[in-house]
């Protein structure tokens, strides 16, 4: 047996502090490995028919704090846009990580699992990953405001619990003043200056549901989905959010005279012209709109008061959305179906744990389809390989990041197909394949998209790279 080499000191030294050791080993454990870090939560925040007119994204009049704060500590994406601009194709497009033409939900009444009836959604990824997922209020389509209170074209296979609430606003509908009634109240501008508290109208109680269930789940990873009504029609809230918005001060849009003489009649849905109705009814209808917007932002504010309360903020991935834009009488139309910037365009936040990006904007054009993926990526899930969006976990770190991609929105009317697509500089769209119209516009000169430059020679360049574009994506 080797003996064991031993350099200065006293062999009974040497023994001494071996049996030191020994006796302290108790005190100092081994290391233990450290708990793997706990998955991040998802909140995933919807507001139906919400346009861009908020304070963080530059409107002078438009009061949203709440929302304001979320994009200051987030990303705020300056040219996000929608796949298609109506509420039930846009949303199964979003929820799939389909594009329009794969998912093949053009209408507000079929089911996308009646179309591709394997698809795995983004909640149900969540699901089948070991979260909580929940939904309260609107998500996938309901009828507005037709089926508050139920599940209307819901997905049972994404959710765990659902939650539908109903408030006052529903038996109230009897008060509401109504401009247009020869329309459906979901496609109407209709509006109530309501009684009562924030907490007694549906998208009150949604807030108050989805911080219940907050508190319930905050010890699990979880995927909480939370759908707000407002602003879509009719126009409803509290009567203090529409004394912040005195009608005198309700700018119309301005624009030249013979406006739509260059717009291929296909793109023009709203017929006639602002539906006929005079300068104060139009304030009066935009003016409701706005202090919807406020209503739904003072919820807003509330979840996102419980996330900080609750200690949640370090470990979620909050986001903010809405299905598509709304016109307010941009071009003499109003509300959603076309594709026009107002109605493609929508608000996207996306607040990041430790992302670098946060508090920037992001000029890149980036679509809805791409949350899928961007969320299955910070959350480390495997995305399924059929997913048409791209992650947007870079732009999150870099918000200037060199990026490539246009993004495109489609709409069918009456069987019409318009198809657009828009990059940094220029929207270009195509009305039946070109047959019923196209449009070019500049935005860097024209961000109203007031002068239709398609059928004007000096562009016949630009006209035939968007033409590539819209119809060979990626190339």
């Amino acid at each position: 047996m080797k003996s064991i080499p031993y350099y200065g000191g006293s062999v009974l030294l040497l023994k001494a502090v071996i049996l030191l050791g020994t006796l302290l080993a108790p005190a100092f454990p081994k290391a233990q490995p450290k708990p793997a870090p706990r998955p991040y939560n998802v909140l995933f925040i919807a507001v139906d028919d919400l346009n861009n007119n908020l304070g963080c994204y530059g409107h002078p009049l438009v009061k949203s704090p709440n929302i304001d704060k979320l994009a200051g500590s987030g990303v705020m994406f300056q040219r996000a846009y929608c796949q298609i601009p109506w509420c039930s194709p846009s949303r199964s497009s979003l929820m799939t990580g389909l594009r329009p033409d794969s998912v093949q939900v053009f209408n507000l009444q079929t089911h996308f699992r009646s179309t591709v009836p394997a698809v795995t959604t983004l909640p149900q990824l969540f699901k089948n990953n070991g979260y909580f997922s929940a939904r309260v209020g609107k998500l996938f389509h309901y009828g507005v405001p037709g089926d508050i209170g139920t599940s209307g074209l819901d997905d049972s296979l994404s959710w765990h619990t659902v939650v539908n609430p109903k408030g006052r606003d529903k038996a109230e509908e009897g008060k509401l003043k109504n401009l247009t009634p020869s329309r459906s109240l979901g496609s109407s501008l209709a509006w109530l200056e309501a009684e009562g508290t924030d907490e007694e109208q549906t998208d009150g109680m949604v807030a108050g549901e989805a911080i219940r269930l907050l508190q319930e789940n905050q010890d699990k990873p979880f995927f909480l989905a939370v759908g707000f009504f407002r602003p879509h029609c009719p126009f409803i809230a509290p009567e203090k959010y529409f004394d912040l918005y005195p009608p005198e001060k309700i700018a119309l849009p301005k624009g030249p005279a013979g406006d739509a003489a260059d717009i291929p009649p296909a793109a023009l849905w709203t017929t006639p012209a602002n539906w006929g109705l005079n300068e104060q009814d139009r304030r009066e209808a935009i003016r409701a709109y706005y202090a919807s917007i406020s209503f739904v932002d003072a919820q807003v504010g509330r979840l996102l008061n419980a996330l900080r309360r609750l200690g949640l903020s370090d470990n979620t991935v909050v986001v903010l959305w809405s299905d598509h834009g709304y016109l307010l009488t941009e071009h003499g139309q109003w509300m959603k179906q076309s594709l026009f910037e107002e109605s493609a365009r929508v608000p996207l936040i996306i607040a990041a744990p430790g992302a670098e990006g946060n508090g920037a904007v992001c000029p890149r054009t980036v679509e809805l389809l791409d949350l899928y993926p961007t969320l299955a990526g910070l959350t480390g899930l495997q995305a399924p390989p059929y997913l048409m969006g791209k992650s947007l976990v870079p732009l999150l770190g870099n918000p200037t990041l060199k990026w490539d991609k246009p993004a495109y929105t489609q709409i069918n009317r009456k069987d019409l197909m318009g198809r657009s697509v828009r990059t940094g500089q220029w929207r270009y769209t195509e009305w039946d394949n070109g047959k019923a119209g196209t449009e070019l516009y500049d935005h860097g000169k024209d961000p109203k998209e007031y002068t239709n430059l398609a059928n004007n020679p000096a562009y016949a360049k630009v006209v035939t790279r968007m033409q590539m574009l819209l119809h060979h994506p990626g190339k």
